[in-house]
């Protein structure tokens, strides 16, 4: 069983006991419990039920397991025969949640 799910504006496809990297939830802490309501799509092998635009009375149970950063970025400009270059950088946060069951 699977299903697509919204997370923050992105969509999903997430099983039960799998673990979905997801951008960084803020007002959360590792450990809680969360409920996402916006089920776009679930397939139980061969039933598939669609969304108008969610499925109704569909959610997913998940548990906030831990926030990370990824992998430095290095974004470097230079502009030829003008002497003039900039070189930043940035680590993206993101979240990992661990989907614990599918409900209709």
């Amino acid at each position: 069983m699977y299903a697509i799910v919204e997370i923050s504006g992105m969509q999903f496809k997430v099983q039960a006991g799998e673990k979905v990297v997801v951008p960084y939830m803020e007002k959360f802490s590792p450990g809680d419990e969360l409920t996402f309501d916006r089920v776009l799509l679930v397939s139980d092998g061969d039933d598939v039920r669609v969304g108008k635009p969610v499925v109704e009375g569909a959610s997913v149970k998940a548990k906030l397991v831990e926030h990370d950063k990824g992998p430095k970025l290095i974004v470097f400009k230079k502009r030829r025969r003008k002497a003039s270059q900039t070189k930043r950088g940035h680590r993206e946060k993101y979240s990992i949640v661990e989907i614990d069951s599918i409900s209709l």
